[in-house]
């Protein structure tokens, strides 16, 4: 196993393409969950009104998570995304600047909303999300800068809306322009759906250095019964590492050569937003600092759980000393 104090610090030039969102959280109690055909759901009464325990304002969005996780942990970082220019979105912009990303390659739209998302939170850190995609939808091959963002070092791709999918064919292009440039992919909505069928989801998991999924998605992906089908079909395609999240029951990851599973780790759980972007900034951040496939899942597995103790997809994520620190357990 790799030793973090064998690791090289990368100051690697990243960029992450997907949402920034504006997240509202609502806290509300148990007695809103209920089961219904074997399906757990959070309910309210029709004409009724619901007392909400706690309300909480944050900024969200797998691009906009995964970028601040990155800044974080040391790396020179950039959103590529939309933002819209109302008040949601400027305190997006606002944010994401006072992270230290860089949001040259973020488009305004004017006179739209911004991704917006209501969380109905539980008391053992489940949620539901309603989520209005807003400006997202905007992202598409015309507002994509591919010269620009094909000079990064790293490129975390995160979910996407169904709309934007054709810049699929632009990340192509340039992974195979520049085959060093290292790709993170946390596949998402549409493309789950066509999975390995669809050619270029196939041909794009060839390119793809990291794959993250949770394991419903994986499954769905692959179209395939087990999680350890699901890794060797994803390994097969051509992906060099692939790792699948489970919730409470950890991780597992494998390069084709070795699987390894990493329990989840003990903490009061919270909240459980922005908990797969904060194990995807941290496992693509120690990988690209030279770790070993263990310790690089470790280090996703400390980063969730650091942000599943808080309120927020961000608040919690850790700074590069911080992640140290905690992986010193591990030496």
């Amino acid at each position: 196993m790799g030793s973090p104090l064998a690791a090289h610090h990368l100051p690697l030039h990243t960029v992450s393409i997907g949402a920034a969102a504006f997240d509202l959280f609502l806290r509300t109690d148990l007695s809103t969950l209920h089961t219904c055909n074997g399906q757990r759901t959070i309910a309210f009464e029709v004409g009724g009104k619901q007392r909400i325990e706690t309300v909480i304002g944050g900024c969200g969005g797998g691009a906009a998570n995964t970028s601040v996780g990155l800044s974080r942990l040391g790396m020179h970082a950039a959103f590529c995304g939309m933002l819209s220019d109302d008040q949601w979105g400027q305190i997006l912009r606002k944010s994401l600047e006072e992270e230290d990303v860089d949001v040259r390659l973020a488009t305004v739209i004017e006179n739209e909303t911004a991704s917006f998302s209501i969380v109905l939170l539980l008391p053992n850190g489940e949620r539901t999300i309603l989520n209005d995609p807003g400006v997202t939808r905007h992202l598409h091959d015309v507002t994509f800068d591919r010269a620009a963002v094909g000079k990064a070092d790293a490129i975390y791709f995160n979910h996407i809306h169904a709309d934007s999918c054709v810049i699929e064919d632009d990340l192509l292009s340039m992974k195979r322009a520049k085959p060093s440039m290292y790709l993170t992919w946390n596949p998402g909505g549409n493309q789950l759906k066509e999975g390995l069928r669809k050619p270029s989801n196939r041909a794009l998991v060839a390119c793809t250095d990291l794959l993250l999924l949770n394991k419903e998605e994986a499954l769905a992906f692959t179209d395939t019964p087990t999680e350890k089908d699901a890794l060797t079909a994803l390994i097969d395609a051509g992906a060099k590492v692939v790792c699948i999240t489970d919730g409470p029951r950890g991780a597992t990851a494998t390069n084709g050569k070795m699987i390894y599973h990493c329990p989840a780790l003990d903490g009061n759980v919270v909240d459980t937003t922005g908990a797969g972007d904060a194990f995807g900034s941290a496992m693509t951040w120690a990988l690209l600092q030279g770790f070993d496939l263990p310790m690089s899942v470790r280090a996703g597995t400390i980063n969730a759980q650091s942000v599943v103790q808080v309120i927020g997809a961000e608040s919690g994520l850790l700074t590069e000393d911080q992640m140290h620190s905690k992986l010193q357990c591990y030496g």
